[in-house]
């Protein structure tokens, strides 16, 4: 395993990340674009070498979306456990894509497929962690009606993690689509409650929620920038933090 090769402190040392299941199509319809998955594989590599201690949470939207599914007359229950498997699918490929780089990973999933991957305990994915092993979480939360949102937020809180860093395609969170509308200006800084009163839909509900009944900070930044997740790491480049205020 490589050493981390930074003598700074970071500003943070042990986040999850939370990646979307759309984040790995890279310019594909659907599915999973390899050289996006190798690019993002790097990211996370580059900030393992500064000392950080890495969780990741990765939706499944890439593959299917249970809600959407919902919406055509899928039974919902049926469709979010699609979206859960979709899921495992996506946190296989980046484990053997970090595996690949040489970082240790483990996949750890909410429900139980032991010949697929580890169940998730708590304790175990805690000394995962503490060894230095990226720790990808799939599986959502193992119940129906809730997001890998919720699932991230969750597993921020049982990790100990400083903060939750909401990987999206833009680098922080706008008034408005900054594609659609030119004159979308980019927040530096909001207050859980501002994401809620104002329904900017960064995270769901119970995610924005759970992250502010616990504290964490919730850093949203762009994972199209490469080197991005690193520069976060140390206080550097565009990004917008949520928190109490």
């Amino acid at each position: 395993m490589a050493q981390a090769r930074s003598s700074q402190p970071l500003r943070y040392a042990r986040v999850l990340v939370k990646l979307s299941g759309e984040a790995l199509m890279g310019d594909t319809p659907y599915g999973i674009d390899t050289s996006e998955l190798d690019r993002i594989a790097a990211d996370l590599g580059e900030a393992i070498e500064l000392g950080a201690k890495l969780c990741l949470v990765v939706g499944g939207g890439n593959i299917y979306r249970g809600l959407a599914g919902a919406a055509h007359g899928m039974d919902r229950v049926a469709g979010d456990y699609m979206g859960m498997l979709a899921t495992v699918m996506n946190g296989l490929a980046l484990g053997a894509a970090l595996q690949a780089k040489g970082r240790e990973a483990r996949v750890m999933s909410a429900i139980p497929m032991p010949t697929v991957c580890e169940p998730f305990a708590r304790a175990r994915a805690l000394r995962h962690l503490d060894k230095g092993r990226v720790v990808i979480f799939v599986g959502g939360t193992g119940n129906p009606y809730f997001t890998t949102d919720t699932a991230a937020a969750i597993r921020a809180a049982e990790m100990g993690c400083d903060a939750m860093l909401k990987a999206t395609q833009v680098d922080g969170v706008y008034s408005a689509d900054p594609e659609k509308h030119k004159d979308a200006r980019r927040y530096d800084a909001l207050t859980y409650d501002d994401v809620l009163k104002q329904d900017l839909r960064i995270m769901d509900g119970a995610a924005i929620a759970l992250a502010r009944d616990n504290r964490i900070p919730i850093i949203v930044f762009s994972i199209k920038r490469q080197g991005g997740l690193a520069q976060l790491l140390q206080g550097k480049g565009l990004s917008t933090t949520i928190n109490g205020g």
